[in-house]
Formats: structure tokens, sequence, C-alpha cells
């Protein structure tokens, strides 16, 4: 017998009748003889929806209060599957987040999880139920209600995976699998049998949203196995799990893009030890994640420092930039947000030479500028404008050959 834990995405339980057919597909896991673990997103919309009435309401948005509202999409949607399960003869209670133990830091609206206690959920598998666990949400150490962000439902299900002793945690949603680019941009793009850990923490980090990226990292620090699967079907899917060291990795196994960022540039800036320090830790006070980050080669005792941000953090952003410019004796603060990024990721590059002059070469010739460059030891990302990132993605995906 195996425990596995299945987590569905809000299109899998978006209407009645996805909610029965998600119960029906995990009654059928049941038959076979496994245990289930349940975890659901709120249903289709909702989270945005609830966003949008909270707006309606107010200019504040207290974190505290936010975090509650927010969190009774998911506990909607619980109830309602579990429902379902009963009328299929499947016995099955529900768990919010603090039910099921899972225990965040007090930082609202993005908490972390802390610990995974999970003794409720072992009784009521013990009990021969099937738990159903309200995803992206826990009790912090203060005991207030809190989110995990957006992809939260992810890493609740690795979470839990993680503390059970799981067999694997099999991730629903209406994308049947990770594929070598968005098949939206590129028609001929391949489902992947399987990726590494490594790889797919490249290929959610800019810009796959298939599997949120604090969900594979918890995975991979656990060994938590993820099955990336349609729940409107029953085919296989996309494995992400630990590199096969008897297998040879391809060079490439995706490219990727993301739209979601924007440049920030502080120029002339003195070009002496402690500037950057200052600015970036005044950044990172105020919540602000850096991606990329490129500095000029100095010139007359001054340099450029550029650096991309979520589009979301970029007003916070700006005005750090613009609070320290006086004092840090920088000219301006430019900001440029119709940028965008394109990656090749593959555990290959490792071992294979010239993929940067692939990567450079085919740019080139489709006469796309390269703004920034930034490496890993098994990615390439270059910013471009946003305006050529598909025929960029396109592009890269033909020149590698990952199409079918």
């Amino acid at each position: 017998m195996s425990l596995v834990v299945q987590k569905f995405g809000g299109t899998s339980v978006a209407d009645p009748e996805r909610l029965r057919a998600v119960a029906d597909h995990v009654a059928r896991t049941r038959r076979r003889g496994d245990q289930v673990v349940v975890v659901v997103s709120a249903m289709g919309k909702e989270t945005d929806e609830l966003i949008h009435l909270a707006g309606q309401v107010s200019t504040t948005l207290p974190g505290r209060e936010m975090d509650m509202l927010l969190s009774a999409g998911e506990r909607k949607a619980m109830a309602l599957l579990c429902m379902a399960l009963h009328d299929l003869g499947i016995p099955a209670d529900s768990f919010t987040g603090s039910q099921a133990g899972i225990i965040t830091d007090t930082f609202h609206t993005r908490a972390r999880i802390l610990e995974v206690k999970g003794d409720r959920l072992r009784q009521c598998l013990a009990a021969g139920k099937v738990p159903v666990v309200a995803g992206f949400q826990g009790v912090s150490t203060d005991n207030d209600v809190t989110t995990l962000g957006r992809g939260g439902s992810d890493t609740t299900a690795v979470a839990l995976a993680a503390a059970l002793g799981a067999d694997a945690c099999e991730k629903y949603s209406d994308v049947p699998g990770v594929f070598t680019a968005d098949p939206r941009v590129v028609p001929d793009a391949r489902r992947l049998a399987q990726v590494s850990f490594e790889e797919m923490l490249e290929i959610t980090a800019t810009g796959s949203g298939v599997v949120a990226f604090r969900a594979v990292e918890f995975a991979r620090n656990h060994g938590v196995p993820i099955h990336v699967r349609s729940s409107f079907s029953w085919e296989p899917g996309t494995w992400v799990r630990e590199e096969d060291p008897a297998m040879e990795q391809p060079v490439i196994s995706a490219v990727t893009h993301d739209t979601s960022e924007a440049k920030i540039t502080v120029t002339r800036v003195p070009d002496k030890p402690g500037i950057a320090a200052r600015l970036f830790r005044s950044l990172a006070d105020e919540n602000v994640n850096l991606d990329m980050i490129v500095q000029n080669v100095s010139q007359d005792g001054t340099t450029d420092i550029s650096f991309t941000v979520p589009k979301t953090d970029l007003p916070a952003a700006v005005n750090v930039c613009q609070d320290h410019a006086g004092e840090i004796s920088a000219a301006a603060v430019l900001t440029d947000d119709t940028i965008a990024k394109v990656s090749v990721v593959g555990a290959g590059m490792k071992t294979h030479p010239g993929v940067s002059a692939t990567v450079f070469e085919t740019l080139a010739e489709h006469g796309i500028n390269i703004e920034m460059i930034s490496t890993s030891p098994i990615r390439i990302t270059c910013v471009v404008a946003a305006a050529q990132v598909e025929e960029a993605v396109l592009a890269l995906h033909g020149a590698f050959e990952l199409g079918d």
C-alpha cells in the first residue's frame, strides 16, 4: 500500500461538476489500495475575486485580515469535496491548515512553513478515512491564520508529503505535465517524461508556473517526488525527482520566458565598497525580491547598477532607490517595465560546450538585442524586449530541436 498526496488546483475544483470528478478520481485511487491525502486550492478564480472584494471595501488591506479572508476559499473547497466523497462511499474529513498542524512564521500573506505536525492527519488515515486539507494556509507561531502566497497550495502538498512520509506528491491541474516550452507560444512543444529537481527549480524560477518554486525547493530538500498530471485524464504526466546518474541528460530540456519583471538602473553610483550593500539591504528590508543584478565596468570612479524585480514590487523598489540616490550620490533612477526574460535550461549544459554561443547566435540572427545576461551551471537567461520574447522562445526552441 502506498501513501499518496494528491493536490488539485483551482481549475480542477472550479465548479460542482469538477468537484464530483475529483471525488471520483480520489475514490478510484483509494479502491486500488492506496492511502490518499488530498490538498485543494480555492475554486476557480475565487482567490482573485476575494482580493478584488477586499479592494472594494479597504485601501489599507491589513495582512492579518487578508489572510483570514483569503483562507476562506480553500475551506469552502475542502468541505464540498468531502461531501462529494461521502456520496461515493469514501469516508473523508476536512482540515484547515491549522487543524492539519501546518505551523508558519508570522509574516502575513507570504508566510513560510516552519513545521508540519500532522498528528490529526495520521489519526484520520489510521481510521481508514481520506483527509482533505485546505491548501495555501497555516497557523503562525502567534496563533494567527496565515497564507503562503501564490502557489501556496503546492507548497502545502509537498510539505505534507514530506511530513507524512508519502511515496509521492501528485500535482493535478489543467496542465498535463512540464513542457519544453509554453505550448501557447510553441505549438510543437513536447511534454517531458522526467526532469530533475535542479532543472525544475530553474524552469520554475525563469517563468514556468506549472509548480510553485517553493514547492519544488521543499521537494528537493526533503526528497519528495512530484508527479505533475492533468486532472482531466489518467495519462502519465511529468515526474520531478532526483537526477538519475546512470542516464545521460539532454543538453537543453526547456526554453522558458517571463514577462512579469521590470528593470531598474541606478546610474553613476560611486564605485566604492559598501555602496551596493547599503542599497540592497534597504531593498531587502522592504521585502523587495531581486532577480538579475548587473554592475557595469567602473568609469571615472562611477558605475551603473541594474537589476530586475517583479512588477508588483516596482513601486516599492523605486521608492527605496530614490530615497538612497542622494545618500549614495547616484545620478538617476531609471525604470523599464517593457522587458522580459528568455531562458534555456538543461542539466546537460554542464558537459556540453557551445550552448551559450548557440543562444547568442540564434537571438542575433533574429535581430533580438540582449540587455542583460545571467547564468548558472544549467541555465542561461537573457533579458530582451517584451515585444520580442515570444519570437525568442520560438527561435531557441527550434535551434535546440526540442519540438515533437
